[in-house]
């Protein structure tokens, strides 16, 4: 990825569409006044398959990869998720904290060279609530409340991830630390939607 090129901006939206049988992830550009832009990245996920891996293209041609997203271990979930460019090469990597997450949904983000970022939901008594929906037997009725994610790193902000309200599932990301890697970013906005609770 460019960061001259169309990921040149800070701010991208990510858009999940559900079929039956996979997860489709489409991820555009972003500007000021929340209009859409090009799009940046696309990926599919396969539902119900053992290890959870995620290629992200270019553009929906899915001609050329942008960087993938790969489970570090099948008997493990909790060893987390490594992202790794077009030719294989590691970005970072991230992972949920398993008890703090029972109750508040809590992502560690890492990219070598830079201290880690924790990510929290930020509205306590909406990670309550979801966690509650997610008992109820309401598969195929979606929470379609927003909710937001605050990553932080030695107390600075690093990005934000805003869940819009409404029955499909739209994430607006804003990326305020001018060092993390933009394809990073993309793949935990977009772990908070496929890998959370797994």
């Amino acid at each position: 990825m460019d960061a001259t090129g169309p990921w040149a901006g800070r701010r991208f939206t990510v858009t999940q569409r559900a079929t039956l049988k996979t997860d489709r992830y489409l991820v555009t550009g972003t500007g000021p006044d929340g209009s859409e832009g090009r799009v940046l990245a696309y990926a599919e996920q396969r539902r119900f398959s053992l290890r959870e891996q995620l290629t992200f293209h270019t553009d929906e041609t899915k001609s050329q990869v942008a960087f993938t997203v790969r489970e570090r271990t099948l008997l493990d979930p909790g060893e987390g998720f490594d992202v790794l460019d077009a030719e294989g090469r590691p970005i970072g990597a991230f992972h949920e904290r398993f008890f703090t997450s029972l109750v508040r949904s809590t992502w560690v983000l890492e990219q070598p060279g830079a201290p880690d970022a924790v990510g929290r939901e930020r509205n306590r008594f909406v990670a309550v609530l979801r966690r509650a929906w997610d008992w109820l037997p309401l598969d195929l009725v979606p929470f379609a409340w927003p909710y937001h994610f605050d990553f932080e790193s030695d107390g600075k902000p690093v990005m934000t991830v805003d869940k819009k309200i409404g029955l499909r599932d739209r994430y607006l990301v804003e990326v305020t630390d001018p060092g993390l890697d933009l394809r990073l970013a993309v793949a935990q906005a977009v772990a908070l939607d496929t890998f959370q609770g797994r």
